[in-house]
């Protein structure tokens, strides 16, 4: 059907689908030959989508949107997002040495604490690594703080490194905690180095976290090449969505030109993420329009975009719903999220209202 495809993931558990969907011949069956590339960071997996050099790639959300409207990089290259990889990834982990000061979660009303008391004792801020400016783990761990007062610009210190560093800076001290996706958080459990404080659905219920994305031109340019990954990747999501398959998954997950982790430990991080099922892989604008929300709210998008537009414009459910279609019916889409936002209904004519009047909020109020 096509020429070889060049797709690019990080080492993550919500890279399953392409792991699945390589591995098990979901790609060859659709007629795709596909070359995965595992990249050192989000950074890297923004340049090569933006200059060709990967085909599609698994991408964090924020970053697809951001990329979209130009706030990411030197230029805007708008995205399509067609296919969601998966719901409740990320958490955030605070070191095991700060654990018994900080209290347990899933709030971070302990945190707070130890914050004022470090500051009245002349102490340096407590440093939490995300991994990337525009990512569901920055505006999850922002937001997080905030519920507890603490603000993430002033109070704490932000810095950024790959997913698969996490661990290793926590062990050695670099940072005291972080919000990333699995088996990172588990990992760093495991080596007795951190502790688990809330998971991404404590806070965010069937949290968005990561997309499949191509350029928008390449999304034109291919229609028919598009629709056979997605008919791909919902196969391998059903595959990798069946709890007989985990082990297996794991396995698969484990080898080192993958994630690389211990199987085990992939294993245990693989629960309660939800890779298939309902609308977990339906590239839902509401999700986006959350996503954009937050990123209004702390100052990262000129207050002039328009949400609803721009999350129908990258997120696009008829591209998806035609390749879903092809499978077996398609559940009705939801037009808002529960247990979002003040009222617990986030809708997204509510986007711009909600990132003027949610907490700590860096934009003028409306």
């Amino acid at each position: 059907m096509s020429g070889r495809l060049r797709l690019g993931f990080i080492a993550l558990n919500d890279a399953s689908i392409l792991v699945v969907a390589q591995e098990k011949g979901f790609f060859a069956a659709e007629g795709l030959r596909i070359e995965l590339s595992r990249e050192a960071s989000w950074a890297t997996v923004r340049d090569k989508i933006a200059y060709g050099a990967l085909d599609g790639a698994h991408m964090l959300q924020p970053l697809a949107l951001a990329m979209t409207l130009g706030v990411a990089g030197d230029r805007p290259v708008p995205l399509v997002a067609p296919f969601a990889m998966n719901l409740n990834g990320p958490a955030i982990t605070m070191a095991q040495r700060l654990a018994a000061a900080v209290g347990p979660g899933p709030g971070a009303e302990g945190l707070a604490r130890l914050i004022a008391r470090r500051r009245q004792e002349g102490a340096s801020p407590i440093t939490f690594a995300v991994v990337f400016p525009y990512s569901v783990h920055n505006y999850l761990l922002r937001d997080w703080l905030a519920r507890a007062g603490v603000d993430p610009d002033r109070d704490v210190r932000l810095t950024i490194a790959p997913p698969p560093r996490m661990t290793g800076l926590l062990v050695d001290g670099v940072v005291e905690g972080f919000c990333v996706t699995e088996p990172w958080d588990t990992a760093a459990v495991e080596a007795g180095a951190g502790v688990i404080l809330a998971r991404g659905a404590d806070l965010w219920p069937r949290t968005p976290d990561k997309v499949f994305a191509v350029t928008q031109g390449w999304a034109e340019e291919n229609p028919e090449v598009l629709q056979a990954l997605l008919r791909a990747l919902l196969k391998a999501a059903a595959w990798a969505g069946a709890s007989a398959n985990r082990t297996e998954l794991a396995a698969l997950l484990a080898q080192p030109h993958y994630v690389g982790a211990p199987a085990a430990v992939i294993e245990r991080s693989l629960a309660g993420m939800v890779f298939h099922g309902g609308d977990a892989n339906a590239p839902l604008p509401v999700r986006a329009g959350w996503l954009l929300a937050q990123m209004m709210r702390w100052g990262h998008l000129p207050p002039d975009v328009d949400i609803p537009a721009v999350a129908a414009a990258v997120c696009r459910l008829d591209l998806f719903t035609a390749a879903a279609g092809t499978l077996g019916p398609v559940p009705p889409m939801p037009e808002w999220l529960d247990g979002y936002g003040e009222d617990g209904h986030f809708r997204l004519r509510d986007a711009r209202a909600y990132a003027a009047h949610a907490p700590m909020s860096r934009l003028i109020k409306a």
